[in-house]
């Protein structure tokens, strides 16, 4: 009987052991990713303009780093808040931990060259070497042109300075660990011509991370494979209800197959039409976490590109249940 109890205690032993080492092996391995560039962006005022399109209307960066209001559907950023971060994802969203969005005006980004913000939008890292949970989907803008990236730099550098010191983020275990391995090396790619509406309208739709919120996702929030698009993935709000997304492929009775360009554009366009007025939500009403006022400033032809290539996936049928109210105890 000492024998086997023996026997038991060295391979608890040498199992401790091991998972000490992997532990180790990851936090001073991970996360893998070559140094930040060598780069200084010009930050002049055509990059500037192109920069705030993109970071207000397709990639919509503005949209998470600011305050939203919602009190409005949709949840407008207030005026005044434009980069100054601070808005939480915790459990209570279903993230495995607490996160926070950071200060990305001149102020927060202080300390950041060109190439270390460089690093950190197309890989996560930041510039001292820590791997950020991939809220930000990061993946998605590893995969940009290199050039609109810079276009981003230097709009963010153009933003008026806000004070606003942020808490730190801070996972659960073990994803604390797990997430150190998530960053890579960025893989660019060049922006397809316009006039390829197909291809175009397929890298608007990686730098809008369509994909991310458009999915289902398992328990661990990990996107369920040859799902891509078919919606119904849930956000949770402070009032208990619960909104989904909506089914982006052609399928005919569940997704978006029957809608024609013109719906499609102008399901964005109306937000910013002159007679139009977000309403009020109260607690417990539908909203929604899509912000259509930022992406209802996307130049039409962008919208249509994005149409085009939103055509050709396949359909998924995925009936939706959009909105769930809050469960109220009688």
């Amino acid at each position: 009987m000492k024998k086997i109890f023996k026997v038991l205690a060295y391979t608890i032993g040498v199992f401790l052991v091991l998972i000490i080492c992997g532990v180790a092996f990851v936090n001073f391995t991970y996360p893998k990713v070559s140094p930040a560039p060598e780069l200084t962006v010009n930050h002049g005022p055509d990059r500037v303009a192109r920069g705030a399109y993109l970071a207000n209307h397709v990639v919509v960066c503005v949209d998470c780093h600011s305050t939203r209001d919602f009190s409005l559907l949709s949840g407008p950023v207030v005026s005044g808040t434009t980069g100054k971060g601070g808005e939480l994802f915790d459990q209570s969203m279903g993230f495995p931990g607490v996160f926070y969005s950071k200060n990305i005006t001149p102020t927060g980004i202080s300390d950041y060259t060109d190439g270390e913000l460089f690093r950190l939008i197309t890989t996560g890292v930041t510039n001292d070497g820590r791997a950020m949970f991939p809220v930000m989907p990061y993946p998605y803008y590893g995969k940009m042109d290199p050039e609109d990236i810079y276009d981003i730099i230097a709009y963010v550098r153009s933003l008026d300075p806000i004070e606003n010191e942020i808490p730190e983020s801070k996972a659960d275990f073990p994803v604390s660990l797990i997430l150190k391995t998530i960053p890579q090396d960025a893989d660019p790619q060049s922006k397809p011509a316009k006039t390829d509406q197909v291809a175009y309208g397929k890298y608007l739709v990686n730098a809008a991370a369509c994909q991310e919120c458009h999915s289902p996702v398992d328990a661990q929030n990990a996107m369920l494979p040859g799902l891509e698009f078919s919606g119904g993935r849930a956000f949770a709000f402070p009032d208990g209800s619960v909104v989904r997304s909506a089914n982006l492929t052609q399928d005919e009775e569940s997704g978006i197959g029957k809608w024609t360009e013109d719906m499609f554009i102008g399901r964005f366009k109306q937000y910013l039409d002159s007679g139009y007025h977000l309403p009020k939500v109260q607690a417990g009403e539908f909203n929604t976490v899509m912000p259509w006022t930022m992406y209802g400033g996307m130049e039409e032809s962008d919208l249509k590109a994005i149409y085009t290539y939103i055509k050709t996936i396949s359909p998924i049928p995925n009936q939706v249940v959009k909105f769930s109210p809050p469960v109220t105890s009688e």
